[in-house]
């Protein structure tokens, strides 16, 4: 990070977090395992993430993502990002705990651009106080929701209000416990110009003809937060919350989705800075055929291959951030692209060869390797799947190809 020149509050807060994660979060995970057995509801929630709030609060450790002053500290996003990084090592915890979990943070985002007045003190100020949380309603069942042009669900303007008709799915967070708003993304006008046929609007989740379908599991977990499959039956939405305006849609998802991708590479990156950690640890404690794991040609293959891993997928993350700082978005849209294919791709690596390392017991739930993976091979679809970025980051190096030729 000195290559960036990091101020020392932004170095600070480091040093806070991991204090925080060692004396706090890591502590927790054990206790937090067992309130949500003795619970019997995967939704539930457990004091213990109340009690993990209550303390980051207290120690300045709260909405560490939010670029704005008046709503946050105010970190650019190459600040942001090394902390972002830390809470991923317990990605489960910590995000929540500090205020800074996804969906939430890009909805607040939104909420803090595009929102009335009205949203702000009805649903962003509680979403900055912690005391609710939020779902992005956006991809859905009948068609391939990773070209966003395709959404079907119908917004059709009937005087004073719109009227949603339609069914979405991998509405993330809408089983939380405390969630009461959703970002819901559909068609107003389906004869307009391609990109300003979308609109966003807010919804609050127990509105007249919202219904909560089921929650989708992610390769047999069922999340606390949930995935929610959602149906929308004749649901009156008032035109004032249409957010920014009747076919801004696109354009708000592309501002929302930058800064949540720089987010969730760095949290992987913490997933597999801990996964080779643990990598380590039990290659140390293990022997087999009258030799320790860690002194097997293989795995200290494994191990120093994992560490430039790492270090690529953070530097490549970091420049994205601090062009998205200093050029803006769009310059820095081929970088965005770039991480969002390389960081998940290669902690999904590392966690594979940490619970290799570990044989049986890296598939349990006594340690965190098989959730990491999960949900690491679920971001590769979260946010546009790989193939994606893969064909805008093609188009655009043909394209100065094609300027040169």
């Amino acid at each position: 990070m000195d290559l960036f020149n990091t101020s020392e509050r932004t170095q600070q807060y480091q040093r806070d977090l991991r204090s925080f994660m060692d004396e706090c979060v890591y502590p927790a995970e054990s206790e937090y395992e067992k309130q949500m057995a003795a619970a019997g509801d995967p939704h539930h929630h457990p004091q213990i993430v109340e009690d993990l709030k209550t303390e980051a609060r207290a120690r300045g450790l709260w909405n560490l993502f939010h670029p704005h002053p008046e709503w946050g500290p105010g970190l650019t996003n190459l600040e942001y990002a090394p902390l972002a990084e830390i809470m991923g090592r317990s990605a489960h915890l910590a995000p929540e705990a500090c205020n800074c979990s996804a969906p939430d943070t890009g909805n607040m985002e939104v909420f803090t651009l595009f929102g009335t007045q009205e949203h702000k003190e009805r649903w962003l100020e509680p979403l900055l106080n912690g005391t609710i949380r939020s779902a992005f309603a956006m991809t859905e069942p009948a068609v391939a929701s990773s070209d966003a042009t395709n959404i079907q669900l119908r917004m059709a303007r009937d005087g004073d209000h719109y009227v949603l008709n339609g069914r979405k799915w991998f509405a993330s967070n809408a089983l939380h416990k405390n969630c009461k708003v959703l970002i819901v993304m559909g068609k107003t006008d389906p004869d307009a110009p391609k990109h300003r046929q979308q609109s966003m609007m807010v919804v609050p989740i127990d509105a007249p003809g919202v219904t909560v379908m089921r929650n989708l599991p992610v390769f047999g977990y069922a999340d606390r937060e949930g995935h929610a499959e959602i149906d929308f039956s004749d649901v009156r939405v008032p035109v004032t919350d249409v957010l920014k305006g009747e076919g801004e849609g696109f354009a708000i998802s592309q501002a929302r989705l930058g800064p949540g991708r720089i987010h969730h590479c760095m949290r992987a990156i913490g997933m597999a800075e801990r996964a080779l950690e643990l990598m380590c640890a039990r290659a140390e404690s293990r022997i087999t055929f009258g030799q320790k794991l860690s002194e097997r040609a293989n795995i200290q293959d494994w191990i120093a291959e994992a560490r430039i891993d790492i270090e690529q997928a953070r530097l490549l993350t970091l420049k994205a951030a601090w062009m998205m700082d200093t050029v803006g978005n769009k310059a820095a849209r081929v970088e965005i692209a770039a991480i969002k294919i390389a960081a998940p791709e290669m902690a999904l690596r590392i966690v594979d060869r940490a619970i290799q390392v570990h044989g049986g017991a890296g598939v349990t739930d006594d340690f965190p390797l098989a959730s990491m993976y999960a949900h690491l091979r679920t971001l590769r679809l979260a946010d546009g799947p790989d193939e994606v970025h893969k064909r805008a980051i093609a188009r655009a190096e043909l394209g100065k190809f094609r300027a040169g030729a």
